[in-house]
């Protein structure tokens, strides 16, 4: 172990490395429940989604551990999820079975990409303000359906949608209290502190009849398998190029961006600024979210919680290894987290959502070609409930404002190619 994970190398030992995985899945554990809360309501059925969450954030694992040796965590993505329910099934009407055709084609020219050294490449030349704007917007979004889903927050035909007014009632109440719980533990940076909110939002759940035992198979039940629908996708081509772009573009950035601010934290990053086992790092994504799609999940992303198991002292892959055990060790206590309800879970989401939405700092709100795409890229993926709307009008805007502003160099030619798709794509919406 010492001489295949460079345990001495890398400044750290077993006992270090172990505990590292165990925090980094304290932290990213509510995946388990926010997964399958998210991507049900697409048709799909809870059990195997929580089978197939588990399965493939562990074969992720293991890529990044054996293959990479880096202490990073792999699950499916938060946002993307969102965006597979409420977006291409529930908003744009098509079959879950589509929307998992479309993520194994993105996983597939994820792998091509990676193995071509084409990923990294690409990653580069997207407008960094916007990569900032996607992943704000994608926080926002999830905390407004935290608070849906808890009822908090109510559709209102005269104000599109306003505060419930039993939002200290039930489920609601229970939502708030468990927002304050989460939120005094991130305050005082317990380890843990999203899935230990859970747990205790499950409990005080109990007395206001929010929590009930749903039952269940404490063994395994077995994920989908290759559920594609190849023949919808052939009837409607172009939405499907348009969605799969969408997946594809937001878990790069996201994966990379995770990559960057994890490794710097763990020196694992060279003095030309380049990550150790970069390119090995990226192919684990890929393999997660290709074997996912097959399994019946969401794509696979590197999560920002590996930070908390890198500042446990994370410096291999043990600790991602351990992460896997973890993973596959859930798979016999799916009643548990059948039980859990969405009041329970709802915090996590409006919680995850203050992570993500930290990006949006580092936007240059100073030059007007810059900050407004930013600002349409956030505004529309909330107000129209929509990633991919967010994106294209970020796109659009930021190529039209940088070409009447005499800055055509800032446009590098991947953006003019994404111009040019949710163009056309708007041009065949006007024409239908």
């Amino acid at each position: 172990m010492e001489k295949f994970f460079k345990l001495k190398e890398r400044g750290t030992d077993v006992k270090t490395e172990v505990v590292a995985g165990i925090t980094t899945f304290m932290t990213m554990a509510y995946i388990l429940v926010v997964n399958p809360l998210l991507l049900s309501p697409s048709g799909m059925e809870w059990p195997k989604i929580f089978s197939a969450t588990a399965i493939t954030s562990a074969i992720a694992c293991l890529v990044m551990s054996f293959l990479a040796n880096l202490p990073f965590a792999l699950s499916a993505g938060m946002g993307l999820n969102a965006f597979f329910t409420y977006t291409v099934v529930l908003g744009m009407g098509y079959s879950w079975q589509f929307a998992l055709t479309a993520i194994f084609c993105e996983g597939v020219i994820f792998l091509l990409l990676t193995l071509c050294n084409l990923r990294e490449a690409i990653v580069n030349s997207i407008p960094t303000n916007l990569k900032h704007a996607i992943g704000a917007g994608i926080g926002l979004f999830i905390a407004y359906i935290g608070l849906k889903n808890a009822g908090i927050v109510i559709g209102d035909p005269s104000n599109v949608s306003a505060l419930s007014s039993t939002w200290h009632q039930g489920s609601a109440l229970v939502c708030m209290i468990g927002l304050v719980i989460t939120g005094i533990l991130l305050a005082f940076k317990v380890k843990g502190a999203i899935l230990i909110g859970i747990i205790l939002t499950t409990l005080i759940g109990i007395p206001f009849g929010v929590t009930t035992w749903q039952g269940g198979n404490w063994g395994p039940d077995a994920p989908y398998f290759c559920e594609f629908a190849f023949k919808e996708v052939g009837a409607h081509f172009f939405d499907f190029i348009i969605v799969m772009f969408t997946f594809l573009f937001v878990d790069m950035f996201d994966t990379v961006g995770t990559l960057i601010g994890c490794a710097g934290k763990s020196g694992l990053v060279r003095k030309d600024g380049t990550i150790v086992n970069c390119k090995e790092a990226l192919f684990a994504d890929a393999v997660g979210t290709t074997v996912g799609a097959m399994l019946g999940t969401s794509t696979v992303t590197t999560f920002v919680e590996s930070a908390s198991g890198v500042a446990a002292g994370g410096r291999t892959g043990l600790t991602s290894l351990t992460v896997a055990v973890l993973f596959l060790l859930s798979l016999f206590l799916s009643p548990l987290f059948a039980a859990i309800p969405s009041a329970a879970t709802s915090p996590a989401l409006i919680i995850v959502g203050v992570l993500m939405v930290t990006p949006v700092k580092e936007i240059d709100f100073e030059d007007m070609t810059e900050a407004i795409p930013a600002f349409l890229t956030i505004i529309f993926m909330v107000c129209a409930s929509s990633i991919s709307d967010g994106i294209m009008f970020g796109i659009l805007f930021y190529v039209i404002l940088k070409a009447c502003s005499g800055k055509m160099k800032d446009i590098s030619a991947p953006t003019w190619v994404v111009f040019a798709l949710f163009l056309a794509k708007i041009i065949v919406n006007a024409l239908v």
